[in-house]
């Protein structure tokens, strides 16, 4: 359990989580697979869409379990941990925003990171497993009839807070993370928004390995 001092306590969830979603599980997995620095790749981000970019799907694999499990961990760890029940969602659901920060803000690599697609569905899946899996089915039915990952990704984080709320999961605490999540997810898209507007984003297996721009 952690202190019984309430700010001790949310702090953790805060700092534990922020710590924990700054760990870049792309970058370490490509450079100790011989891939390189996944930031002169592709597009730059740290995400597994990039690292598949390398060719290879492995390290990719390797990275989607990375980012979504550091999301869910954070969650898990702050609930068990907590020491109130009564608060163990609110707890879950800060820890769960701070690792997302972390994620896309990681101070490891002057907090320029992913773009939080994976640990997204992680945080979700840890906060409420029904609605992250109907949200991850979503992105893999968009995946497959566009193919296009950032579409995908940003359909199915908008669809979540309605999601949460059709499960009947919609506690304030989680449809808050959802929101806050959607939110960075649209503006760490942003770049793909307007290719995708323009019809000009690349399709899932369709682009190599180039140097960031």
């Amino acid at each position: 359990m952690l202190s019984p001092d309430p700010m001790i306590a949310w702090i953790s969830c805060l700092l534990g989580g922020y710590l924990l979603g700054s760990i870049p599980f792309g970058v370490i997995a490509t450079r100790l697979g011989g891939a390189g620095d996944l930031r002169k790749i592709g597009s730059g981000s740290i995400g597994a869409t990039n690292v598949l970019r390398t060719g290879r799907r492995d390290l990719a694999a390797l990275t989607l379990i990375g980012d979504g499990g550091k999301g869910a961990l954070a969650a898990l760890l702050a609930r068990h941990f907590l020491g109130d029940p009564t608060l163990a969602d609110m707890a879950a659901c800060i820890a769960a925003a701070a690792a997302f920060t972390g994620h896309l803000f990681p101070i490891w690599l002057k907090f320029r990171g992913g773009k939080g697609v994976a640990t997204f569905f992680g945080t979700m899946i840890a906060i409420a497993w029904p609605a992250g899996l109907a949200a991850g089915a979503t992105w893999l039915v968009m995946a497959a009839i566009f193919r296009i990952s950032s579409l995908a990704g940003l359909t199915a984080v908008a669809v979540t807070p309605l999601l949460l709320f059709a499960l009947d999961q919609s506690t304030i605490p989680r449809l808050y993370l959802a929101a806050f999540m959607a939110v960075l997810v649209f503006i760490r898209h942003h770049q793909n928004i307007r290719r995708l507007l323009k019809g000009e984003e690349p399709k899932i297996g369709g682009s190599k390995a180039t140097p960031a721009s």
